[in-house]
Formats: structure tokens, sequence, C-alpha cells
């Protein structure tokens, strides 16, 4: 296959047990969402994992710049490749999604994202730098963190033109999360959901809907969050008659509740096995296959699957030996 096989993960406390797992079936680099209205924080479960695994990459993906001063970011990269080894660990950086919406704001300005990573990027190169009108500078002593400079690859979490430019402008990968790929952009992570079907399996089965329900429900929750017309979305004016109660102070809590790790009281009755199969989420190993191989032709480099339900071990096993067949 000429498709690198990943893993992502909405980081919870067994994430670390789940990235042990992943490495001895042979997924090549473990992805940790940020989203800390959510789940735990991100770069305790990475160092954790550091500290229990020996080959499969790590890191981030993706970061929102607006929850770290650039300093904490670098510090906290230094301290995974400290433990990981520089080999190892690669950073997502994106403008923002839930790691925003349930914080009741709005995706970052490109700018001030391309701004964020090249000053951290400086600060790993042991550079002197700006932030806030200081300057600021690793000035860690041995044993405190690698040594600088630190090259570790950024990719950057994009779905549009402002987003693809920064990363071309930054020399990096894109991470995409459900964006279109494009061979002439170089590399491209696609992050994926799902489950693979057991043989003779229904979509509808209860096992599938908790196994891949989430990522058919999150397409509501993007198209709603960034005015995109989740209206005209099959199920879309559903959907809304179920939020229509909900207060708009605090309707964003209740749109993520449960983001990317189980489908939610209000989404659940929206989202059916047949759903889930006609945006991809419930495939055999052979349906598998075809779709990495179509995302190969259009460019991608790496497919991250993200595993959700109550035995995610089943997912990432049933994911990788249906990938390679």
């Amino acid at each position: 296959m000429s498709i690198e096989v990943t893993c992502a993960f909405a980081t919870q406390m067994a994430t670390v047990d789940h990235i042990v797992l992943a490495e001895k079936l042979g997924y090549t680099r473990a992805w940790c969402y940020d989203s800390p209205a959510l789940y735990p924080d991100v770069w305790v479960q990475l160092c954790r994992a550091a500290e229990r695994t020996s080959t499969i990459g790590l890191g981030p993906g993706v970061l929102i710049p607006s929850l770290r001063h650039p300093m904490t970011t670098a510090a906290a990269i230094a301290t995974l490749v400290d433990l990981a080894g520089e080999h190892r660990v690669q950073i997502g950086v994106g403008s923002g999604f839930t790691g925003r919406f349930t914080l009741g704001q709005k995706p970052l300005r490109w700018a001030f994202v391309q701004q964020y990573i090249e000053v951290v990027q400086a600060l790993l190169r042991g550079d002197v730098t700006s932030w806030e009108g200081a300057k600021i500078q690793m000035i860690h002593p041995d044993g405190f963190g690698a040594p600088r400079p630190i090259k570790v690859p950024f990719v950057i979490g994009a779905a549009g033109p402002k987003g693809y430019e920064v990363a071309r402008q930054l020399g990096a990968g894109l991470f995409l999360g459900g964006a279109q790929p494009d061979p002439s952009r170089g590399r491209q992570i696609m992050l994926h959901f799902g489950t693979v079907l057991d043989a003779g399996e229904s979509p509808n089965s209860q096992r599938v809907i908790e196994a891949a329900g989430h990522g058919a429900a999150v397409y509501f929750h993007f198209f709603a969050e960034n005015e995109l017309g989740v209206e005209n979305m099959p199920g879309g004016p559903e959907w809304l008659a179920r939020y229509a109660d909900v207060p708009a102070d605090v309707k964003h809590l209740a749109i993520h509740d449960k983001h990317l790790v189980a489908v939610n009281e209000r989404d659940r009755p929206l989202i059916t096995g047949d759903l889930i199969e006609a945006m991809g989420g419930a495939y055999s190993p052979a349906r598998l296959r075809e779709t990495l191989a179509g995302f190969a032709a259009a460019g991608v480099t790496e497919v991250a699957y993200q595993p959700a339900g109550p035995n995610i071990a089943r997912e990432l096993e049933a994911f990788i030996t249906a990938a390679h067949g």
C-alpha cells in the first residue's frame, strides 16, 4: 500500500493504552486531539505514551494557538522530544474547531496562526524572538528539556485556501479533516472515521452506531458552527429542530457534547446505520481498501484513523488488518 496508516484519538485517560496497542499493531504514528473542554490535557497524555512506547510517532493533531503562550507550546514540544526522541515527534496546528467553539469562540485568523507557529519554531531553534511586545527565548539548562535546536515537522489543520497558503509558506504538510485532497499539495494527512463491518453485519447494528456514529454527527456540527448551510444537508432541518430549545449562549455546549467520542442524545435519533454507510463510515474490508486507494490516487500520503465506541482495541485491529488486506 502506498499510503501510511496512522491513528488519531479523541484524547482520554485510556488513550495511552490505545497508543501502546496501536504500536504493536503496526500504526506508525498517533495523533491526539487538543480540545480541553472535552478531553484531558493533550501534552500529558502524549508524554505518558512516550514513556510506554518506543517506535510509534507522537504528536498533537491539532493544537489551537490561543490555548497556550508560544513558550508553553515550545516547552511542551521540548519535553515530548526529550522523552520520545526528535525523530518520533510531529506537531499539528490549526485555527480551531471544537478547541475554540466549545469555548464560545470562532476559529482564529490564519495570520495569527502563522505568526504563532513562526514564533514557536524560532523558540525551538534557540533564537531570541518576540511575543506580545517582549523578547523571549528558551533558556532551559541541561536536563530541563531537549537541547536546542529542535527540528520537528509541522502540519497545518486546514480546510480552505487561507490555511493551505499558510502551510505552503511554512513548508508544512496538511492535516485534512474532511477537505478534498489535491495531488499538488505535497504531504497530506486525511483524518478518517468509521468502522469495519463484520461479515454479514448490518450497518444498522448497535455496534456500528456506537463505533461510527461520531463521524456522521460531526458533519452536522461542522456545517452548523461554520454557517455552511446545515439546513441543506439530508436531515439538516430535523437536526436544527432538535436544538431549537437550547438558549443561544449555551448552544455550543450542547452541540459538542460527546464530540467525536459518541453520539449525544439530541443527535441520536438522526444517526442511523444507513446514514453512517452513506457518509462512508461503515465499510467492508474491500471497500476500505478501495477508499484508501482513492485517497492515495488523490495525493493523500497518510490516513489517520480515529476509532471510537466501547471497544477501541477492536476498531484499531479491524481497521489496520483490513487496510493491509
